[in-house]
């Protein structure tokens, strides 16, 4: 029998803030997730749906500078959920913002209380079909890391086309993760939204091994003495690789 592939496991999302408490009731209230564990530095969301990882907002120095290479895509039930939905997250800190969208695209564009750009997506919306009110982690990228992330995760591409991609959980559960295609923004620094993965198997090193046979690369980003190998993806977007238990 051959042996079963080695992947990794999607641990959490993670947004880098200058307040963690007040984005994550923001993105609480948001989702319809719970918050779980809160330290002075770290606040942990729990998913109240199918999703299998978390999202974790981590105090961090200096504010967002340009647009972020990653931002959420939340579904609505009906016209009445999407108009109640933009008008609660304005009221506890959201604000509308352009960034080139088209009016028939249907959907509302948002900032959080930081700057992070998320969408409010109109019902009925047939590529989310299936998602939960976390529809997509929607991502600038390329094709080529679009097949990486995949063969990181072992999640197969649900979507192959015109250099856009998409990955989503084998059972189809959760939300897909997608890539748009060249060509990508530019970068300003340190991404304020990054992945957290934990080998499902094995040990941490001989995982940072194969990913950097996919083609990723190790970086140091004056981390310190955390315990997580901090990496770049083939478009240069950082991510960690992490020991599990994370706070939740």
């Amino acid at each position: 029998m051959m042996p079963e592939a080695t992947v990794s496991r999607l641990v959490a999302l993670c947004f880098d803030a200058n307040d963690p408490i007040g984005l994550a009731r923001f993105w609480a209230e948001a989702l319809h997730w719970e918050i779980g564990v809160e330290t002075r530095d770290a606040v942990g969301l729990v998913p109240t749906d199918a999703t299998r990882f978390r999202i974790v907002f981590l105090r961090a120095q200096g504010h967002k500078a340009g647009q972020n290479r990653m931002h959420l895509d939340l579904t609505t039930t009906s016209v009445d959920d999407q108009r109640e939905s933009l008008a609660r997250l304005i009221e506890i800190g959201g604000r509308r913002i352009d960034i080139g969208q088209r009016p028939e695209e249907g959907h509302d564009v948002l900032a959080d209380p930081e700057g992070n750009e998320m969408c409010i997506l109109a019902p009925g919306n047939s590529f989310l079909a299936g998602c939960e009110r976390l529809g997509a982690i929607n991502c600038d990228g390329t094709r080529r890391v679009g097949v990486f992330w995949s063969e990181v995760l072992g999640w197969p591409l649900v979507w192959d086309q015109n250099e856009e991609t998409a990955i989503r959980a084998p059972d189809g559960t959760g939300p897909l993760i997608t890539w748009s295609g060249p060509p990508l923004m530019p970068k300003f620094g340190k991404n304020r939204l990054h992945l957290d993965i934990a080998p499902e198997r094995g040990d941490r090193q001989a995982e940072v091994d194969r990913l950097v046979a996919l083609g990723a690369a190790r970086l140091d980003i004056g981390q310190g003495d955390v315990d997580a190998v901090v990496m770049a993806d083939p478009d240069d977007n950082e991510f960690r690789v992490v020991s599990p238990p994370l706070l939740g």
